[in-house]
């Protein structure tokens, strides 16, 4: 439906106040005839006059009977004259002498009654704004859409977008590919599985955490196939009027099958597809309604309608139960954060357009930023790429993507005037937890050590995993405890007291501890028992508070064995320490000389070998 222009309306309002104040007038005010003012003061002399109003300069005087005047054939009982401009003095007395009631009202300009109506105006405008608006998300804005606007990256995507999409630029997960990549074929040439007596898949629902490649993925799918990509995000469903989201579900759902083979991405699923039944009023019922839209059109596919519907979520856990049966997403794609390969993979797709140095080796780079999802990849290469741009230079060099992961890991560095005595006490907490990490044969292997400030960090031991890990076993847990710890307890054996340097150590320490006798069982004296506290989300890597009620002996007991297992680490981390004191206080130094350290350095200096640079003839 084609919508009538707003300038229209407010044309067609402004003549309608008008011609409604212009009738008021015509009909309610009787007929009034203008005099010359010599007749006006005759009349008066003579009585015919029996009131008079005032306004400014002009003069309306009632008649005490009607009468027909010169140049007026017909009777009139009101007369209007105009001041002279001179005033006169002599008419106050005349109406005196005649008994005439004079009233004065206050002057008026000429568009008086414009003034008087234009709150009206405002209001009556304003009122058909918001009625116009209502009826147009309603039935223009949703109803009337047009299905373009919801197509991206399809056979329209030639309109919408230069660049066409394909599995070939995603890379890192192979194993959704693989699964998604199969409704490429259902979409081309549905007759084959039709004949079979296979219908469709009705949806496939994406899950993974953020940055991972979902919506990549999707349009990869579509770019692929080859069909209409009717992409929108869920929360866009949402809006102040109820039924209004319903109403754009319904109109999706009727372009993708007038437009099939087509599929449907809706992002951010959890926006609408929360449990129903969990709020109460307003946006809620909004939610819901919309929700159970999308329910009904996904039960009302026939099985030749060569449409499917993805969606993307990283929050799986509060869909309602009803999205998730057979029927509505049948299948269920889990899309993880990359491993080694997949990062360099995903590495190669990124750097393809981008001149870089021969000493940038991708493997090295995937190797150095473990838990990276897809989107914190490409993120690092346009930060290197960046960085690379404002010294002027022409490639990127492996120093420019060290630098952006340290930046994208810990923060930028920051200027802090730090005294000499702190900056010893860093150097210390820093060097115990390289050695700490050097020296326990379950630890992750050093990568470099720092004590110059980032972020919200005054420095930091960088490790660097060798390979992939999916589960952890107790012994390397408890090296990793050691690890934590080993700073403050170089702080005590070197300078003889602890700082509040440790804050986080400890912090994420006990996290661990509680977590290897709560949920792993890696206690003898509790056993293997799950009597942890929250529950960690699969994907978003934070904990949900759930709280339960323990027995106040097994929470004596639980306590007790987190305390023992930081002891433990802490007993460890103090032989190793003690055990290795010349080769710590040498690190100790030329950290304090260079401020950062990196891997081959730290392996001369711990092994007992001087280091290359005179570190006593600096600072």
């Amino acid at each position: 439906m084609k919508q009538i222009p707003n300038w229209l309306w407010a044309f067609i309002t402004f003549f309608l106040v008008i011609s409604i104040f212009t009738y008021s007038n015509t009909f309610q005010a009787p007929a009034t005839q203008p005099v010359a003012y010599s007749m006006f003061k005759k009349m008066v002399r003579e009585g015919d006059v029996k009131e008079v109003t005032i306004q400014g300069e002009k003069l309306s005087g009632e008649l005490l009977s009607e009468q027909t005047l010169n140049n007026s054939p017909k009777p009139t009982l009101y007369i209007t004259t105009i001041l002279p401009s001179t005033g006169d003095p002599e008419l106050q007395t005349l109406f005196e002498k005649s008994n005439v009631t004079v009233w004065n009202k206050p002057s008026t300009s000429e568009y008086g009654w414009l003034v008087t109506m234009l709150p009206w105006i405002l209001f009556l405008g304003i009122y058909i704004y918001f009625i116009r608006r209502m009826q147009g998300n309603i039935m223009d804005r949703f109803g009337g859409r047009n299905s373009s606007d919801f197509l991206v990256g399809s056979t329209k995507a030639e309109e919408k977008s230069t660049k066409k999409i394909t599995f070939k630029d995603v890379a890192g997960q192979e194993a959704a590919k693989k699964e998604v990549s199969e409704l490429v074929d259902f979409l081309n040439n549905p007759e084959l599985y039709e004949k079979l007596g296979a219908e469709t898949p009705r949806g496939v629902l994406l899950m993974g955490p953020p940055g991972t490649g979902k919506t990549l993925l999707a349009r990869a799918l579509a770019g692929e196939a080859g069909v209409n990509f009717f992409h929108i995000s869920a929360s866009e469903f949402i809006e102040m009027f109820v039924g209004v989201g319903a109403s754009r579900v319904r109109k999706m759902f009727e372009e993708a099958k007038k437009r099939a083979p087509s599929i449907i991405f809706i992002d951010e699923l959890d926006a609408v597809g929360r449990v129903r039944g969990t709020g109460l009023g307003g946006g809620n019922d909004e939610r819901e309604q919309t929700l159970n839209q999308i329910l009904s059109e996904m039960d009302g596919f026939a099985g030749h309608e060569a449409v499917i519907v993805l969606a993307a979520t990283n929050r799986p856990d509060v869909l309602d139960p009803a999205l998730l049966r057979p029927g509505r997403f049948d299948r269920h794609v889990t899309l993880d954060l990359p491993d080694k390969a997949a990062r360099k993979a995903i590495l190669e797709v990124h750097t393809r357009k981008v001149p870089l140095s021969p000493d940038v080796n991708l493997e090295t780079i995937a190797a150095s930023c473990p838990g990276f999802s897809g989107a914190d990849i490409k993120n690092l290469v346009n930060e290197a790429a960046i960085a690379a741009a404002q010294e002027g230079t022409d490639h990127l060099q492996m120093r420019h993507f060290d630098e952006m992961r340290d930046k994208i890991i810990l923060g930028t560095v920051r200027t802090m005037a730090i005294q000499p005595e702190e900056h010893h006490r860093l150097a210390v907490h820093e060097a115990g937890h390289t050695a700490a990490s050097y020296f326990l044969p379950n630890a992750d292997p050093i990568y470099k050590v720092t004590i110059i400030p980032r972020g919200r960090a005054l420095g930091g031991t960088h490790l660097l995993p060798t390979e992939e890990r999916h589960t952890y076993s107790e012994d390397y847990l408890r090296d990793h405890l050691v690890t934590m710890l080993a700073g403050r307890v170089a702080e005590r054996l070197f300078l003889g007291t602890v700082s509040s340097g440790a804050d986080d150590d400890i912090k994420n320490a006990t996290q661990l501890a509680r977590s290897m006798v709560t949920r792993w069982g890696m206690s003898k004296d509790v056993g293997p028992i799950d009597v942890r506290q929250s529950e960690e989300h699969p994907f978003l890597g934070r904990e949900i508070a759930q709280p339960r009620q323990l027995s106040e002996s097994l929470s004596a007991k639980i306590d007790e064995a987190v305390l023992n297992l930081l002891k433990e680490a802490e007993d460890r981390g103090t032989e190793i320490i003690t055990t290795h004191k010349p080769e710590i206080e040498a690190l100790i130094k030329q950290l304090e000389a260079e401020e950062t350290i990196g891997r081959n350095e730290i392996d001369r200096i711990l092994k007992g070998t001087p280091p290359l640079k005179d570190v006593a003839t600096k600072g």
